[in-house]
């Protein structure tokens, strides 16, 4: 049988930059409910380590970003994400727990300010739920050159629904985008495996009927 087409993606990024600068201060209510577990999991497969370098793109209010900070004291904690309104409460949370070693920016994974191969490992959720396929190989591209060989990406998404009940979130984006916060079910595993990296694992996680897919790859 044929898996269901993805849905196109029907927001641009200056309206994404909008419509998350105006959900900045009730994201982390629908994140709790619907996301917590998968980036939970994004974070085990991540195995952070102290020393290392390491990237998220994507950071939002920083629910995953501040327990990058706190495991990795000794090494280098760097966010970026598209909006600003975001990020200031992504900066927020780290300031109130006191951790200082990190650096966040405005930016987009579409040309990530870092180094070629200067990071072990790259977090990202739910981005690509948003984004056109047609940007997919470029932000792909963006980091597999920022990863050294054999760097960690992890990823979570927003995916077409596997079990009961998970398609009503996929009927809401087609009703209205914006209701979904521009999000609908996509899948990862192909695109990563075209633009070099291995697909070591895929899981998927249905909270409160809302599907993720969560990816751990390798840079080949």
């Amino acid at each position: 049988m044929d898996k269901p087409a993805i849905s196109p993606a029907r927001i641009s990024q200056a309206e994404a930059v909008r419509l998350y600068d105006r959900l900045a201060p009730v994201y982390d209510a629908w994140a709790r409910l619907t996301e917590s577990r998968a980036r939970s999991r994004v974070l085990e497969l991540a195995d952070i380590r102290d020393g290392q370098d390491v990237l998220e793109v994507a950071a939002g209010t920083g629910l995953a970003f501040t327990e990058v900070v706190r495991r990795n004291p000794g090494g280098t904690n760097f966010a970026i994400d598209i909006s600003p309104g975001m990020l200031v409460r992504a900066r927020r949370r780290l300031a109130r727990l006191g951790l200082e070693n990190h650096r966040i920016e405005t930016g987009s994974g579409l040309a990530i300010p870092a180094r070629p191969e200067s990071v072990d490992t790259v977090l990202n959720n739910y981005m690509f739920d948003l984004l056109d396929e047609g940007t997919w190989p470029v932000i792909l591209g963006e980091f597999r050159r920022v990863l050294r060989p054999g760097g960690r990406l992890v990823l979570a998404n927003m995916t077409v629904s596997e079990r009961f009940g998970g398609g009503v979130f996929e009927r809401l984006y087609r009703l209205s985008p914006a209701l979904m916060g521009g999000c609908r079910g996509v899948r990862l595993s192909g695109p990563l495996a075209e633009n070099g990296f291995t697909v070591r694992t895929r899981e998927y996680i249905q909270q409160f009927g809302f599907p993720s897919e969560v990816l751990l790859a390798v840079r080949t």
